[in-house]
């Protein structure tokens, strides 16, 4: 279906390539009575709706503040238009994720005030997150090597996922196999990556070094590496982004202790 792009005297930009504009705003009012909450909702807001017989996942993206609002205003795509064109890449390369519905932008004089992402639904298992929380109830091990399987096809594809974290992989056991589908996409790169590019991205997933052994092995025998230096780049670079989060944590914390 041809993609449809508005801007209404509503002041809004809504971007579907299933639905027509009327459709996607009446997905966003069922977004806004849905009491299907997904995660604690403190940043941003996400829920599944049922429209026309079809589950989908809505994205409220966080109000901008006035700066970035006149950036996504005029000098840069917003999260939720990011969202759906990353999207529509991953998907046309072979890479799992919800399949990409629109998008709506709202604007007040040009300056972006509110945004959302619509998805299809998509029934998971686990995360990443409940294998770092309980290794042994799951089939950890063979997760974990198709999961490193899976991200060395993103990372062949020319893709730098920023956001790879614990919750960002969503998990679907098919049979003996297991699917995977990237969320939270409004922050990817396409270039060539190197091999400290690749195993870089792997530092925001975890810090039990069980789980760093398995991936680093699997990665080294995929790629044809030494298998003890995978290992050394990607505890390294866990180690440093652990560092780094860390202190960024008791910048915040002084910053709230003189705020108040």
């Amino acid at each position: 279906m041809k993609e449809l792009k508005l801007t209404s005297v509503m002041n809004k930009n809504i971007v579907s390539s299933v639905f027509n504009d009327g459709e996607i705003l009446e997905i966003i009012a069922a977004f806004k009575s849905s009491n299907e909450l997904i995660g604690d909702g403190k940043r941003n807001v996400i829920k599944n709706v049922n429209f026309k017989n079809q589950k989908l996942t809505v994205k409220s993206f966080k109000k901008p503040h006035l700066i970035n609002s006149v950036v996504y205003g005029f000098l840069r795509k917003s999260k939720a238009e990011r969202s759906f064109r990353y999207a529509k890449i991953l998907t046309c390369k072979g890479i799992g994720t919800p399949k990409p519905i629109g998008y709506v932008e709202c604007f007040n004089f040009r300056r972006l005030t509110k945004s959302y992402y619509v998805s299809e639904y998509v029934d998971c298992d686990l995360t990443f997150r409940e294998i770092n929380k309980d290794f042994k109830s799951f089939k950890s091990k063979k997760i974990l090597k198709a999961f490193t399987k899976f991200m060395l096809r993103v990372h062949e594809n020319d893709i730098l996922f920023h956001d790879n974290s614990p919750g960002n992989t969503l998990i679907k056991k098919t049979g003996k196999s297991y699917e995977f589908y990237l969320v939270d996409l409004n922050r990817m790169s396409f270039k060539k990556l190197t091999l400290h590019d690749r195993i870089n991205n792997f530092s925001r997933l975890t810090t039990k070094k069980k789980i760093i052994k398995i991936m680093s092995k699997e990665y080294a025998k995929l790629t044809d590496n030494d298998k003890t230096n995978i290992f050394e780049i990607m505890n390294i670079s866990i180690r440093k982004f652990q560092n780094k989060f860390v202190t960024k944590k008791k910048i915040k914390r002084k910053l709230k202790f003189w705020k108040k």
